[in-house]
């Protein structure tokens, strides 16, 4: 600015000087006087020299410098720096490089004045679908390579030549391969990712190279493994693309790279995407039959999970059921058990008593016949002829009285194996009380 000040004051004050003779009555001339037209000349070359001799270098922004005898130099850093009346290429370190999509009144909404903004345009998916699609990208220029960042400026000459004929048509052909790898369907099934992933190493790296195939669809199954119906369309093949790889990479285009000019990817994202009508019209169907899908679901699911209700309260009632029998079998099983314990104890408790009964029997045998025995004793130990007439007369007298008083047991128990060989049970008890008594008698006398 200051150059184009300075010269056109240089040009106004050498036209003074020459057309002041020939209008010598003007007043307007008279006021430029011979001074006042030098100093005019010479502020005009002093900022045409000035300026044409430094320069500002705003923050952000990396320049270039070619001189006029032919080197040039790159400027990274704000401040005043000199150029030399070389020229100036000045480039942004982050190129910001939108496609929008307009409103409906066509405008593009409030922008910043560094971006690099243009109107969306549509492309075309796999299916044939067409949209929309506004992106967001970011390059940064490498200002670390000095040779390179001069390089680049040298080949294009200005930013915006940069912008439009090397950054645009990467993205553009980027956008258009990627665009073939997917299906509208596909993206909004959830590769919207994939997209910005293959959007964005193509920008970086070189654009992918692309095969035909024709991918046969697969047939749905409906029903169960006992009765499959399978339902195809008559367009069983169709035609697809996709990256071509060689030992495990992906072979790409030579020379049609970002990174050879030194630049890198900052961002490269799509922020939103336009359908056309009709596949709008498709997705809004989608939605409805989605959405009556999940309703129908929900109420399966409910009366499913109510009939899993009722029957899980049919168990509890069941096992409420069948704890209580079970409570009442346990208690029935216990008495029972309690009756059987019992009348074990009282058959163990007769079988004692009937031991003890047999023990004592034996016991008042066994002393009778030893009181038996011992009288017989007695009797043969010696008696005089009277002594045993009078005995045997007594006896016979106190035997018809004690057998009148005798009292004999109840009950007698008597081993069936041993014979006796003294004379029957009655004998031998009618014996020994006989001679018991006779025995008392005897004593009491002597």
């Amino acid at each position: 600015m200051l150059t184009y000040l300075g010269i056109t004051m240089v040009i106004i004050g050498i036209t003074i000087f020459i057309i002041k003779p020939f209008f010598k009555e003007s007043k307007t001339l008279h006021k430029f006087t011979r001074q006042r037209n030098l100093s005019m000349i010479i502020i005009g070359l002093f900022m045409s020299i000035i300026s044409g001799m430094f320069f500002y270098a705003e923050p952000g922004t990396a320049y270039a410098v070619q001189y006029p005898w032919g080197s040039q130099k790159a400027v990274v850093h704000q401040g005043i720096n000199t150029k030399m009346w070389g020229r100036l290429i000045p480039i942004q370190f982050e190129l910001p490089i939108k496609y929008v999509i307009p409103n409906k009144k066509n405008e593009l909404g409030e922008q910043s004045k560094y971006a690099n903004v243009d109107i969306a345009k549509y492309w075309a998916f796999s299916d044939a679908v067409k949209a929309r699609i506004a992106t967001s990208v970011v390059i940064s220029i490498n200002t670390a390579n000095e040779d390179q960042f001069l390089s680049v400026a040298d080949r294009n000459k200005t930013e915006r030549n940069l912008i439009r004929s090397r950054i645009i048509p990467n993205i553009d052909q980027s956008i258009k391969n990627t665009c073939k790898l997917m299906d509208a369907q596909d993206y909004i099934s959830g590769q919207a990712s994939d997209f910005d992933r293959y959007f964005k190493d193509q920008l970086e790296n070189g654009m992918y190279v692309l095969e035909e195939y024709f991918a046969s669809e697969s047939r749905e199954i409906i029903g169960d493994s006992s009765t499959v119906r399978t339902v195809t369309n008559k367009e069983s093949k169709q035609k697809r693309f996709r990256i071509q790889y060689k030992n495990g990479e992906p072979v790409r285009e030579k020379g049609n790279s970002l990174s050879g000019y030194g630049l890198t990817v900052v961002q490269a994202v799509v922020t939103e995407i336009d359908w056309e009508t009709t596949f709008d019209k498709r997705l809004q169907l989608q939605k409805e039959e989605v959405a009556q899908t999940q309703l129908e679901k929900q109420q399966a699911e409910r009366q499913f999970y109510r009939a899993q209700k009722e029957t899980a309260k049919g168990e509890a009632e069941k096992a409420t059921e069948r704890a209580r029998l079970e409570k009442e079998q346990i208690q029935k099983t216990i008495e029972a058990e309690t009756r059987a314990k019992v009348a074990e104890f009282n058959l163990i408790e007769e079988r004692k008593n009937y031991e003890v009964a047999q023990f004592k029997a034996k016991t008042q045998k066994t002393m009778a016949d030893a009181q038996s025995y011992e009288n017989a004793k007695l009797v043969n130990a010696g008696l005089t002829p009277q002594e045993r007439a009078e005995w045997e007369f007594k006896t016979s007298v106190n035997v018809a009285k004690q057998l009148k008083d005798l009292k004999l047991p109840e009950i007698y128990i008597q081993d069936g194996n041993k014979q006796g060989s003294d004379g029957n049970l009655l004998q031998s008890l009618i014996g020994a009380d006989l001679a018991k008594k006779m025995m008392s008698q005897k004593t009491s006398k002597e």
